[in-house]
């Protein structure tokens, strides 16, 4: 049991980043960074930074952006990325559920592909509500639960998630990103639902859009 929980470790620790770092760099993503990453303006807080793949759009309007990322692997993977930012990008946090800002302190929030992973999505959200300015505004893209009405690809999400969650750092299928921001005490502001192109639909049921504090 040891040896096997040793190598859940160094996968988790080692491997993983390095499989998300390729993975998350995919050329089909590329497009949907850029349109999350629109409207970002002034002082950014982007929790689950990873290897930093947003780090090319963020637009003219940042000025700076606090990466909150707990893998020491991911942010030496970014290393090239955070030097070549066009804006000071400092690693400012390790957990999105307890973040070490004080209130109202940034002016946008960016999630991408992250809450399908913390484990108390919420709490991370209502961080974020905390920690903008009151009228900031959080940008998000997220994959989850495929929508209602496709009930043959949302059997095969939670017949998958228990594997996908082992393989893939606790990444769920099923959460709902929409109804997670609502939990938190966010209103969404803009919503665009669809599956990505060239994804399995299990992985590939997205939603992109900005919320602000309700």
């Amino acid at each position: 049991m040891r040896d096997a929980e040793a190598g859940m470790g160094f996968y988790a620790e080692q491997a993983l980043p390095r499989i998300l770092d390729v993975a998350c760099g995919a050329r089909m993503a590329r497009p949907l960074r850029r349109r999350v990453c629109g409207g970002l303006v002034g002082e950014v807080v982007e929790i689950g930074f990873g290897t930093g793949h947003n780090v090319p759009f963020y637009p003219q309007g940042v000025t700076g952006v606090s990466a909150v990322e707990p893998s020491d692997v991911a942010w030496r993977l970014a290393a090239e990325r955070v030097r070549n930012a066009r804006v000071p990008v400092r690693r400012a946090g390790l957990d999105g559920q307890s973040l070490p800002f004080g209130d109202d302190v940034f002016d946008s929030a960016l999630s991408t592909w992250t809450l399908c992973t913390i484990p108390d999505a919420v709490a991370a959200l209502r961080e974020l509500r905390r920690v903008l300015r009151p009228g900031g505004t959080l940008h998000f893209v997220e994959h989850g639960i495929a929508p209602e009405g496709d009930r043959r690809v949302r059997r095969l999400q939670r017949r998958l998630e228990p594997l996908n969650k082992r393989l893939l750092g606790g990444c769920h299928l099923t959460r709902s990103a929409p109804d997670l921001l609502a939990a938190a005490g966010f209103t969404i502001t803009a919503l665009d639902v669809f599956y990505e192109e060239g994804a399995p639909k299990f992985l590939a049921a997205e939603s992109l859009g900005t919320a602000v504090s309700r």
